[in-house]
């Protein structure tokens, strides 16, 4: 009986040793191995933590995430061809070969005297690379329906819209010309900002290289039976570069660097071109010679002064913040590498509002984090415990800049505000498991085991937690087009903040509690803890008296809860919505648009007084200006505003102020957009339209022309309408007019017709920026010269 009392014994024992090492089996979760192993996992920690700390300093700073727009330029140039001439000949060619590209999402182009430029914008997905060769395929293959006069072949250049200057120096001088002053700064100015490191690209702007220009007289060559080809050829002669030979003896040997080549107007003028009854003609007798520049139709403005211009753009990645202080250190030794005559300046840097921008949202983010731990140590009255979210949170957050850097990411207003976001997130994961090792603490259980069993009871919770919130930022992940590229940068950080806290979580928190958290027995109340748990006490109570009101009168509850909803959607309806929030940066850019066959003197004329009036403007600290080139009826102006504590005016302010005195100015329009950091492509959010009167009757056009121009400078903001897809364009702080009513923007002519007295003889059209093509009908200024 004792043998058999015995066995049971042994098998009884033997089967709890089994369950004890099942269930230590069992218990062996996942964190318990952090759990037991402390050091290994503070170094996962201070490993998560160093990869973001050393990685922050490498991210680039930007506005917003890089967003890469596949588009391709074309540009074609035929010497002395007519806008007309150019769309027919080469952009129809070219448009018919570029429009059969794959993954051609849109194609606009635009000829203007000597040159036509082709825009083609391609699918998100498709490779620059790739389309660059399709492009170059394409224009290969219309060079044979081109026409023979097309002496060049056209060039393309990929291009980023969405791309805007960084920084814009400006170049004025007191004795230089403007041709000499484009020297320096095309070739060494130029140069030496182009091997900073981070800058993509320096245009010059303003003028061109110098050069000497020989104005012939067609009366004194017809007098001397001189062709202008023999002028041609006299020229090329006399200034070629060629050896000279040299001189030897039996001992020595002596090269001859005699320099024939003329660079001013002086050496030019007693050029002989011919001779005429024995005796020379010169070039002087013939022609008018002087110093100039390669082309005379580019003008530049800096608050008012002849300048030229060098607008600077950054790499696509690079750090702008960073590149814009390295330009501005060799700004010193730039200033000596030119003339002490040319002064250098900068008129505008994009610097000061994206740092601004930027230090804000760093601002929120780590008061966030201050509010988050604040918030936690109320609720848990104890700093020690405390301590663990405290370093759960930041290493969640820090460790995130390591995944940013690999995957390319930038420091912008997006990836901060998720990060600002996620910090409400990231630390309810580790709330969820500390709020459930201290209830087994509390129930007697020692740290070490309440946190290895706590850990394990919440590990399965805090996992569907994490997923089901980066489930929730899917869509945004899958979202295709621009937005898509735009905000996957908010979504992908904010889910790697995410599972990061996750690991913390899971790792980190337990260790933690097990080693800092006290047992019940040893956990003393002191008059903060008594405090707080009186004032809970008093909030819960008062909660419970509120929640029988609301049970006691249920249709008032309901009738509540329809008023909120109510109300809600009355503020939905009437709060004002955009893309993006409008910013006040204290830039503004302007776009000046003439008449079609304006000249380039009448142009100059026009972004002269258009400066002029901008700048009398008491918000307005510099305004530059660039017209010429291929934008002969068109003008470009940057403005740059005061700083707000000064000005004490909006920038939509100042745009309205100065929209009134620039209506008053004839033969051009001016209209301005306030430049934001954050805006998509580039483009402009105002459109002008070009008013036409169509009819068989010369005469009757004329009549009505006068009543036309009276129409519109009654009604100046019908020259600058809003396209209806654009609200987030308009001005926040006036008051809506006419010309923000859908209708109007659909058909401007609604308002204009009555005031006219046009009933059918009107048309409007909108001009895209830098047009310079014909529209094939009379304009008002046309018929009114």
């Amino acid at each position: 009986m004792r043998f058999v009392s015995f066995v049971v014994q042994e098998a009884l024992s033997a089967c709890r040793e089994r369950a004890k090492f099942a269930e230590t089996r069992q218990a062996m979760h996942f964190t318990e191995a952090f759990i037991r192993r402390p050091v290994a996992t503070t170094l996962l920690t201070l490993g998560l933590a160093l990869t973001g700390v050393f990685a922050f300093p490498l991210l680039p700073v930007a506005p917003l995430p890089q967003v890469d727009f596949p588009t391709i330029s074309v540009r074609a140039s035929m010497p002395g061809a007519s806008p007309e001439t150019m769309a027919s000949t080469v952009a129809t060619p070219l448009e018919r070969r570029l429009g059969r590209i794959a993954g051609v999402a849109e194609m606009t182009s635009s000829s203007s005297l000597s040159n036509t430029r082709i825009t083609l914008q391609f699918d998100l997905d498709r490779d620059i690379d790739g389309a660059a060769r399709d492009v170059q395929a394409a224009i290969n293959a219309a060079r044979a329906d081109l026409p023979s006069s097309l002496r060049t072949n056209p060039s393309y250049r990929k291009v980023n819209p969405a791309a805007a200057p960084i920084m814009i120096l400006s170049l004025t001088s007191d004795t230089q010309n403007q041709g000499q002053m484009y020297d320096a700064a095309s070739t060494v100015l130029a140069q030496k900002i182009s091997q900073v490191q981070g800058v993509g690209e320096v245009r010059v702007g303003g003028s061109s290289l110098p050069a000497v220009r020989v104005e012939l007289n067609p009366t004194a060559l017809n007098s001397y039976g001189i062709g202008l080809e023999v002028v041609r050829i006299a020229l090329a002669t006399a200034n070629a570069n060629r050896p000279k030979g040299s001189v030897e003896d039996d001992t020595r040997h002596w090269q001859i660097y005699a320099n024939d080549q003329s660079k001013t107007a002086a050496e030019f003028a007693p050029l002989i071109i011919a001779y005429r009854n024995g005796a020379p003609v010169r070039l002087s007798d013939v022609a008018e010679v002087v110093d100039s520049v390669e082309d005379v139709r580019h003008a530049g403005l800096s608050d008012g002064r002849p300048a030229v211009l060098l607008i600077i753009t950054g790499q696509p990645g690079s750090n702008i913040i960073e590149t814009v202080g390295r330009i501005r250190e060799v700004l010193p030794m730039l200033r000596t590498s030119i003339p002490r005559a040319i002064n250098l300046e900068v008129v505008m840097d994009r610097t000061p509002t994206i740092r601004a921008s930027i230090h804000d949202v760093e601002k929120a983010l780590a008061i966030a984090v201050t509010l988050v731990l604040l918030v936690v140590f109320l609720f848990l009255r104890k700093a020690r415990t405390t301590m663990i979210p405290a370093v759960a949170v930041p290493v969640s957050l820090i460790g995130t800049f390591g995944v940013m850097y690999l995957a390319g990411y930038s420091v912008d207003n997006l990836s901060l505000t998720a990060l600002t976001i996620a910090t409400g997130f990231v630390v309810d994961d580790a709330i969820v498991v500390l709020e459930n090792i201290s209830r087994h603490i509390e129930r007697g259980m020692s740290p070490f085991d309440a946190a290895v069993k706590g850990a394990r009871e919440v590990g399965f919770t805090v996992l569907s937690m994490s997923l089901s919130l980066i489930a929730v930022f899917l869509p945004v992940l899958l979202m295709g087009g621009i937005v898509g590229r735009l905000f996957r940068e908010l979504a992908v950080v904010l889910s790697v903040a995410v599972l990061i806290s996750l690991v913390v979580s899971l790792t980190t928190t337990p260790t933690m509690a097990a080693r800092l958290l006290r047992p019940q027995s040893e956990t003393r109340k002191g008059w903060f803890m008594r405090a707080m748990e009186a004032a809970f006490g008093w909030l819960h109570d008062h909660y419970r008296r509120s929640l029988r009101v609301a049970l006691r009168h249920p249709r008032l509850t309901m009738l509540t809860l329809a008023a909120t909803i109510a109300l809600n959607v009355y503020l939905y309806a009437i709060v004002p919505k955009g893309f993006f929030p409008q910013q006040d940066t204290g830039r503004l850019s302007g776009s000046i648009v003439a008449d079609q066959s304006i000249s380039f003197q009448a142009m100059s004329q026009k972004l002269s007084d258009f400066m002029r009036i901008v700048r009398e403007d008491p918000a307005v600290a510099t305004v530059v200006g660039i017209t010429g080139g291929g934008r002969r009826n068109s003008g470009f102006m940057c403005v740059t505003l005061k700083p707000l504590a000064e000005r004490k005016v909006s920038a939509d302010e100042v745009i309205a102020r100065l929209r009134g005195k620039l209506a008053k100015e004839p033969g051009a329009s001016l209209y301005f957009r306030s430049i934001q950091d954050i805006r998509m492509g580039g483009r402009s959010g105002s459109a002008q339209y070009q008013y036409t009167l169509q009819g068989d009757n010369i005469d009757e056009l004329k009549e009505w022309t006068p009543k036309l121009e009276r129409a519109l400078a009654e009604r100046p903001e019908l020259a600058d309408v809003r396209p209806a897809d654009d609200p987030d364009d308009r001005p926040r702080h006036r008051k809506p007019s006419r010309a923000d009513d859908p209708a109007h923007r659909r058909d401007p002519l609604r308002c204009l017709r009555p005031a006219a007295g046009l009933d059918h003889l009107c048309a409007a059209q909108p001009v895209p920026r830098g047009h310079g093509g014909r529209s094939g009908v009379f304009t008002a200024g046309e018929l009114a010269r």
